[in-house]
């Protein structure tokens, strides 16, 4: 007769939530710190050598899949609102609002046209526009281009192969239940060092002493 195996319990349920939650915490805490650093490293090379990825490799030398560094963006925005709105003022006449309020004229630019020079200067790269009307092109005062999104990285795991019947994922996880990421990667959950071995009464070759 086939042993049934027992349905976990409420107590096992929650056993099993506390643990992983805590250890869930461990884990993402490492991870951030270790995206953190190597965004950093792959900062720094890419500005001293203009490479853009690097291999990731188990302790043993496994490729097991590559990190890259994904390039930030730039944006034109709007440096100096006074010097903008005045050459909207002089150059676009049409796309410059005055608004009279009690004990206040505002002057603006119309935020849809605003909208759209400022996507066009960024298509183009640079602080510049050109009039469709005439094809004149101004260079645009209290605009620069400035970043918009910060570099980041992304990393992809290697795929399954005639050589490698498992893909980086797997071998993560394989490398993991051998014991050999445990001290590498997260050293506060790696199990305990098994304990030294007692050293042998006698050594070999020698006679055990008399007991007093």
């Amino acid at each position: 007769m086939t042993e049934q195996t027992p349905e976990p319990t409420f107590r096992d349920s929650v056993t099993r939530l506390a643990a992983l939650g805590a250890l869930l915490d461990e884990v993402k805490a490492a991870y951030a710190e270790a995206r953190t650093d190597v965004q950093h490293h792959l900062n720094t090379q890419y500005k001293t050598s203009g490479t853009t990825k690097v291999d990731a490799l188990l302790p043993g030398g496994t490729k097991v899949g590559s990190v890259s560094r994904t390039g930030g963006e730039t944006a034109a925005q709007i440096v100096d609102d006074e010097a903008f709105t005045a050459w909207v003022r002089d150059t676009f006449p049409s796309e410059h609002v005055v608004e009279i309020v009690p004990m206040q004229v505002r002057t603006n630019v119309r935020p849809a046209w605003q909208a759209r020079a400022l996507a066009a200067m960024t298509a183009a790269g640079v602080p510049r526009y050109v009039d469709e009307a005439t094809g004149e092109v101004h260079e645009v005062p209290g605009v620069e281009m400035r970043p918009s999104k910060a570099a980041g990285l992304r990393m992809t795991y290697t795929r399954k192969s005639k050589n490698s019947p498992c893909d980086g994922r797997e071998l993560v996880a394989e490398a993991w239940r051998s014991g050999a990421l445990a001290r590498h990667v997260l050293p506060a959950l790696a199990p305990a060092a098994p304990p030294a071995e007692d050293a042998p009464a006698e050594q070999a070759g020698e006679p055990a002493k008399a007991a007093v």
